[in-house]
């Protein structure tokens, strides 16, 4: 079980410690067995760039995946994920857009810790398998993304992943 944090923004202060400690919770409450997982958090530019180069979306984005499991290395997963496939491990990478995050918390009367956090379930589920293309898909992968999201919540204060 692997997380690597790389904080490439400069928007807000990042504890990676911390927030490894995260992921490393998330890991165990879906109780999984294997994981290697990237996550880069960037700014609202590079973001931009990512989702052009590699989808040929403009603009910035909450959370890219990258599933680099066996057979889809290297390969973004577009917003919907791997149509409903299950893994007991991943193997990915995660840009996450902090700027996103400070923009989405004000809308949603969050914080953008907890935005963070968010785009983190997020993408781990999509490297699980979860998909949100269809709507009932999209239920389902909401449902479990607000359960695990409320379950981080009550066994930490996001607030801690700023310095």
């Amino acid at each position: 079980m692997n997380v690597v944090i790389a904080n490439r923004q400069r928007t807000k202060k990042i504890n990676a410690r911390r927030l490894k400690e995260i992921v490393q919770a998330l890991y165990s409450e879906l109780n999984m067995k294997e994981a290697e997982l990237g996550i880069h958090l960037v700014g609202g530019r590079k973001m931009a760039q990512v989702n052009w180069d590699f989808l040929q979306h403009e603009g910035p984005t909450d959370v890219i995946t990258f599933d680099h499991s066996e057979g889809r290395a290297g390969s973004p997963l577009p917003a919907g994920g791997a149509h409903g496939m299950t893994r007991p491990t991943i193997h990915g990478e995660l840009f996450i857009c902090v700027d996103v995050a400070v923009m989405q918390a004000k809308e949603f009367k969050s914080s953008w810790q907890a935005e963070v956090v968010r785009y983190v379930v997020h993408g781990v589920l999509h490297l699980l398998g979860y998909d949100d293309l269809k709507p009932q898909l999209r239920r389902t992968m909401k449902r479990e993304e607000n359960r695990l999201t409320r379950f981080l919540e009550k066994s930490f204060a996001l607030k801690n992943i700023s310095k």
